[in-house]
């Protein structure tokens, strides 16, 4: 197994990997069509719950940590966002204890962004399966998706950029689905086509320019394009990209 980004002991992120020429038929892997998602920011809007999570760590630790700013780079493990207020001897103990406050300060203020569940069940009804695939604390990401009602087939955390390609892989992903250029590269390093929103840190222009497959403005474009691949099976669908 590749190392676990949000696990305490966490490696310099990978170099980029250019993305490959892909052409990826619709239901290639072995069980039929599996969709893979990113959740923070893709799938729900973390933005509230995790600024209050870092103002808690503050309060707890007197330690001044620029939450609104924080917020504003989501998609790295956790340990790289604390670098920036934290000596390197306090990270991991501090890693730590942010997701033990998480789940009583960060799950309930997170809403689903627009389209999530939509496209949850566009996947579902074509008859394949959505799985996600998260850098996030896998604990901490299952609280999020009960608490909304989103029951994707599987949920696999601690994995970021080119590492996601491990749990793709192994599910047979032809799609992911994710909102920044990491997520970009973790598809093209599965061999998955990737699919981005701008609903994060990252514009459209910086997702093209990562070499995103198919760029949509925002889920609710999701179950169109997906019929467009399936019917199609042009790996490109409807839609901006």
């Amino acid at each position: 197994m590749a190392p676990h980004p949000e696990r305490p002991s966490t490696p310099a992120a990978p170099a980029p990997v250019p993305a490959p020429a892909i052409t990826p038929t619709p239901g290639s892997s072995p069980d039929g069509l599996t969709v893979g998602f990113d959740l923070d920011m893709t799938l729900i809007d973390s933005r509230p719950g995790i600024r209050a999570a870092y103002r808690a760590l503050t309060a707890e630790t007197g330690v001044w940590i620029d939450a609104d700013l924080a917020v504003t780079r989501l998609g790295p493990p956790l340990e790289q966002e604390l670098a920036h207020w934290f000596p390197d001897d306090q990270i991991q103990a501090m890693g730590d204890r942010y997701r033990e406050l998480y789940p009583a300060y960060a799950i309930e203020p997170s809403p689903a962004l627009p389209g999530a569940r939509a496209a949850i069940a566009a996947v579902r009804a074509a008859g394949g399966r959505a799985i996600v695939v998260t850098a996030k604390h896998e604990p901490n990401a299952k609280l999020h998706l009960d608490h909304l009602g989103i029951t994707p087939d599987a949920v696999i955390g601690w994995l970021w950029a080119e590492a996601k390609a491990e749990a793709l892989r192994e599910h047979g992903a032809s799609v992911y689905v994710g909102d920044h250029i990491g997520d970009v590269r973790g598809a093209h390093t599965a061999g998955a086509l990737a699919l981005a929103v701008p609903t994060g840190p990252c514009t459209a222009g910086d997702l093209r320019e990562a070499g995103a497959d198919v760029v949509l403005d925002d889920l609710t474009g999701f179950p169109a394009w997906l019929r467009g691949y399936l019917s199609e099976g042009t790996g490109t669908g409807p839609g901006p990209g």
